[in-house]
């Protein structure tokens, strides 16, 4: 099986996950799904990994499913049988999983969009922790447009808590082509940049991402996500002082402290 994803480690404590076929705008295959579950996985298992960069090769970021040739799913994906609905949903899981597998990670993801993300692409962005963009990026939910419900791999619920539901319903409704300037005007992306400053733009976040301690970036993720689920504000009030006595008492957050108060570097221990 040809690797069409790729794993790399650009500096210490970070991960940079590529899918690699360009040829076809890297759209998704079982084959590319599989492979990205598999790396996702390590990086959230790998105690050195503190950020995930997630991108694409060539000059789009992931065209969604491949309509030519998706393949099938591992059985163990779904639930069993061989039925065309068992063998259906079973394939949607396996996809669906991967906006779950990225949510649940501990480490923030880095969408970094360096062209067009549409259907499932679009979805993985959505999914991600942190979106930057080149302007040379186009986007679009494009379910619609083959045949299928616009609500997909997360795509409803993820869209309307970041860009609102109204302009959320419209996007998905009319599955309309946008780009890289409005996606950051409605709130999609937190930057656009041209596509020749990319990485640098990606590099700074990372920076930014590592000056925290490790176990309070990991928290602060989790509890981001957790506050638009919660029922009120004062169970995230509650989740929040809960968070920070874990972080007060950690070896960590006084090596912060200490750093902040001397304008030096901090040396995280993860203790």
């Amino acid at each position: 099986m040809a690797d069409e994803v790729g794993v790399s480690r650009p500096r210490p404590e970070v991960v940079r996950i590529e899918l690699r076929r360009p040829e076809r705008l890297n759209a998704m295959t079982a084959d590319m799904v599989g492979q990205l579950h598999q790396a996702l996985a390590e990086a959230g298992d790998d105690p050195s990994c503190r950020v995930v960069v997630l991108t694409g090769a060539g000059r789009g970021f992931c065209a969604g499913l491949d309509l030519a040739g998706y393949g099938d799913a591992p059985a163990s994906a779904g639930s069993p049988g061989t039925g065309p609905v068992h063998q259906g949903l079973t394939t949607q899981r396996h996809i669906a999983a991967l906006v779950q597998r990225i949510r649940r990670l501990p480490q923030p993801v880095i969408a970094a969009v360096n062209g067009p993300a549409a259907g499932g692409g679009l979805a993985l962005v959505l999914a991600a922790d942190l979106r930057l963009a080149s302007t040379s990026a186009v986007f679009a939910v494009s379910f619609l447009k083959v045949g299928f419900s616009g609500c997909d791999i997360g795509t409803s619920w993820l869209l309307p808590r970041l860009v609102g539901a109204g302009r959320a319903h419209e996007l998905m409704l009319t599955a309309r082509r946008f780009d890289a300037d409005e996606a950051l005007r409605i709130g999609l992306l937190a930057d656009a940049v041209a596509p020749q400053e990319l990485e640098r733009r990606v590099t700074t976040a990372i920076d930014d991402l590592l000056a925290a301690p490790p176990l309070s970036l990991a928290l602060t993720k989790q509890g981001m996500w957790l506050a638009l689920e919660m029922p009120s504000f004062d169970a995230a009030v509650e989740l929040e002082n809960r968070q920070q006595v874990l972080t007060l008492l950690t070896d960590d957050q006084t090596e912060a402290m200490r750093a902040y108060r001397e304008g030096a570097t901090p040396r995280y221990e993860g203790r």
